[in-house]
């Protein structure tokens, strides 16, 4: 028996001399490759979340993603005027530096989408339910990536299927026209809202995930800026009737602008991004996709381009004078300023007094001898929304990406004023639309509209687009979407109007009184930023950074600077006139 087990090990050992030429083929799992990663569940959920990590950098959401479009509406101006200038001023010139930052984001966000899309096949009957909210989870991301996309750069390269990156002639695509990728957009965004499950399933679903009101939501944003009214009304409806879970509006207003989980993905947050806690974060701010950490703050940089210069901010963004008087010109029905106003912009009102955390900024008390401006050279009423400037958290910024405040992308008060907007495009003013206005102005203790008010729907939409979405959406993301979407930039009144809107004061004295377009001729502290405005640059043009490294690719309409108006007219879309809602 003995001699059996030793004849046994020496056959065993002269076998593994035999085969020591051969070379042992072993798959190192920290080297994943496509055709060994992205076979199983468990893989793609890894998909997922580097994804969503994509919407949370300095070119999508965190800073200049997110703060380029602030800066294309009528009430916020560039108080540094320095970073941002050229996307305040609607010129930015082709060798533009950071007008590519969203690109590098949102294409980065999409092949990852496209890599997971393509292990999940077509037909969804056949996918597993942890597929399907897989599934629908990407289509969204990339639904939402290509509608920034789109939003900025007008006519940009639509790749889809992951096996076009398999070759030189797909990595460097052709531009696609505005039609076509936004045709993908409404693709996407149904297709999630069909198999993405409700908020009403819990979890991650309905702490900071995709689901299908998110999706919803978006598919009637995208709807809409093709003028799509009848479709995205139904959708809307939908959503108002409880189809994808139950949204409602927060009693209290600020409770969409603070961060922890209290505040954070409430009941009227259809998606909002998802940042770390200011006392939770890392140390090291990721500023660039190659500049991964496992120590990052996982913060924004939002607060650092809005807060005053004093109180530790780059002072970039300031609130439009436009914006603050419309606040100050109703009073809710107890006589007192609207709420929002103190969310919105930081200034000193005597009515604040006792109200929330009262005259506060960055736990400093004001008096009313105080003036907080944003920029100490260029003035600025200081952006409250999205800051800490009134929650005591910290009495000054750190600057960089520590904002820890969740950005709310879409809330059940847009679903509603979209939703009124587009029950008064399909059928003239009515009971319904001035019914789900008054929902939002009830919540800011305003005083109902009277459908009697309201002749015709010209003077129902002036309400809607210059008065109840300023002041509900003041300082966020959106209101760049909403002025080319209504076509703004393509009629003689509307353009006036953004240049009266876009009026304010370069200096550090008067910075809450009123301002005037007519005097910028005499005045030279006055400024517009609509006045240097160059046609076809309501877009952001295809700047050289990209051009020169896809030779496929052409410009749009700012990089060539020609107007839009006709893709308008040609589609037969309603530019509605300035209405004067006094009389």
């Amino acid at each position: 028996m003995k001699l059996n087990k030793i004849s046994l090990a020496l056959l065993l050992g002269l076998g593994t001399l035999t085969s020591c030429d051969d070379k042992l083929d072993v798959v190192n799992p920290n080297q994943q490759t496509t055709a060994t990663f992205g076979f199983n569940a468990n893989d793609l959920e890894e998909s997922v979340v580097a994804a969503y990590n994509h919407i949370r950098m300095e070119g999508s959401y965190a800073r200049v993603g997110y703060t380029i479009d602030m800066c294309r509406g009528d009430e916020v101006w560039n108080s540094s005027q320095v970073w941002y200038l050229e996307f305040d001023d609607l010129d930015l010139p082709v060798t533009g530096d950071i007008g590519w930052w969203p690109w590098r984001e949102w294409y980065y966000t999409i092949n990852v989408c496209n890599f997971g899309l393509s292990r999940c096949g077509d037909d969804n009957s056949a996918l597993s339910e942890n597929m399907k909210r897989i599934k629908g989870q990407l289509l969204f991301l990339r639904g939402l990536a290509y509608y920034n996309l789109a939003g900025y750069y007008q006519n940009v390269p639509l790749i889809t299927d992951y096996a076009t990156y398999s070759s030189m002639d797909g990595l460097y695509g052709t531009n696609n026209s505005y039609d076509e990728v936004l045709n993908q957009v409404e693709a996407d965004f149904k297709e999630a809202m069909e198999i993405l499950p409700s908020k009403s399933v819990g979890g991650e679903f309905a702490k900071g995930r995709a689901n299908s009101g998110a999706a919803a939501g978006f598919y009637a944003r995208a709807l809409m800026q093709r003028h799509k009214y009848s479709d995205a009304l139904t959708v809307l409806k939908k959503i108002i009737n409880g189809d994808f879970g139950t949204y409602k509006l927060m009693a209290n207003y600020g409770d969409n602008f603070r961060e922890g989980s209290q505040y954070e993905n409430n009941d009227e947050s259809l998606f909002e991004v998802q940042f770390l806690d200011y006392a939770d974060q890392g140390t090291d701010d990721e500023w660039t996709p190659v500049n991964t950490s496992i120590n990052a703050t996982q913060g924004s940089a939002i607060e650092s381009n809005c807060a005053p210069g004093d109180f530790g901010g780059w002072a970039d963004l300031s609130a439009s004078p436009w914006l603050y008087q419309l606040f100050k010109a109703e009073r809710t029905t107890a006589g007192k300023l609207d709420p929002r106003l103190y969310w919105t912009i930081g200034t000193y009102e005597s009515d604040w007094e006792g109200f929330e955390n009262g005259n506060v900024c960055y736990t400093k008390t004001l008096s009313q001898q105080d003036t907080i401006h944003t920029n100490n050279t260029n003035g600025g009423l200081p952006i409250a929304k999205n800051t800490n400037f009134r929650t005591n958290l910290y009495d000054k910024v750190v600057t960089g990406l520590h904002d820890g405040i969740n950005i709310r992308l879409m809330r059940y008060s847009d679903v509603l004023l979209r939703a009124a907007e587009c029950e008064n495009e399909v059928n003239g003013p009515t009971q319904q639309a001035i019914d789900w206005i008054n929902q939002v102005r009830k919540r800011a203790q305003l005083a109902e509209l009277k459908l009697s008010d309201f002749k015709d729907k010209d003077k129902l939409f002036e309400q809607i687009a210059n008065v109840e979405r300023p002041k509900e959406f003041g300082c966020e993301y959106g209101r760049g979407f909403d002025l080319i979407r209504w076509g703004f930039f393509y009629n003689e009144g509307r353009l006036q109007q953004l240049k009266e809107h876009g009026t304010f004061r370069r200096s550090t004295q008067h910075v809450k009184d009123p301002v005037s377009y007519a005097n910028i001729a005499t005045d030279p502290q006055l400024k517009s930023s609509y006045d240097s405005y160059l046609p076809g640059h309501e877009f952001i043009p295809i700047v050289q950074t990209l051009t020169n490294k896809n030779p496929n690719l052409v410009g749009n309409s700012a990089n060539n600077s020609t107007s839009n108006a006709s893709y308008f007219t040609d589609n037969g879309w309603t530019i509605h006139p300035v209405v004067d809602l006094s009389k």
